[in-house]
């Protein structure tokens, strides 16, 4: 684990290093109640996959109304790039039921005029809500400065050694967003999904290949025992 001291300093080189490694996020100017849809997703993989199911749902369903009343099965088709797509079309479908029966209709817009907090707890009382689908809301929709984790993006984080495997969610959270500028959340994001996805995978990482293996403490360790040499791509 990284010290204290050079956290903020393996921070930077992250941050420079990430910016080469994927392509730079920005928010994208999707109403709130699209952008939540697109968290349901995003997490768990990266921003180019997201992008193609998100496009699927739009062009296979005439509204998110269709959306709504179609089947599982119908939804999962449509985003079966994603992993886990049954699950994730299952939640797409029982969103937009909870907006449509709380607000009769699919306008989440009103949330841009409460406060930063006041729309995070409105977009928290979804029952398929989750702390990534209201941090990406609030970095990408609604102006705030909130960087989304899932799971993927925990990963790397503790291996490079960025975070601490006893901090709690909210703990890593307030930590990240006090590092990472404002500016540059969305990039982070991406960027960290892109290593996740090509090279820090959960098993058999490939670290000799990966931009950030001469910052990552967990690549060091295996540098220092023999193994990261013996690592080979797929």
């Amino acid at each position: 684990m990284a010290t204290t001291v050079n956290k903020q300093r393996l921070l930077t080189q992250l941050l420079a290093t990430l910016g080469k490694a994927g392509k730079a996020g920005e928010p994208e100017g999707r109403p709130v109640l699209e952008q939540f849809v697109f968290s349901l997703c995003r997490e768990g993989t990266t921003r180019e996959l997201a992008d193609q199911a998100f496009r699927s749902l739009q062009d296979r369903f005439y509204d998110w109304n269709e959306v709504r009343v179609s089947s599982a099965r119908e939804v999962a088709d449509a985003v079966e790039m994603l992993p886990g797509c049954e699950t994730r079309a299952q939640r797409i479908i029982e969103f937009l039921q909870e907006v449509f029966e709380t607000t009769f209709s699919f306008d989440l817009e009103g949330l841009h005029k409460k406060g930063l907090k006041q729309a995070a707890k409105q977009l928290a009382r979804y029952q398929r809500s989750n702390d990534y689908g209201v941090a990406w809301v609030i970095q990408q929709s609604l102006g705030g400065h909130a960087i989304p984790l899932d799971a993927p993006t925990l990963r790397v984080l503790r291996r490079v050694g960025l975070i601490d495997e006893e901090q709690d969610l909210e703990a890593l959270r307030a930590s990240l967003e006090h590092q990472i500028p404002k500016a540059r959340g969305p990039q982070f994001a991406d960027a960290i999904s892109t290593v996740a996805q090509e090279y820090c995978w959960k098993d058999d990482p490939q670290c000799p290949h990966c931009p950030l293996v001469e910052y990552c403490v967990t690549a060091q360790e295996l540098r220092a025992s023999g193994e990261l040499a013996t690592r080979k791509p797929r």
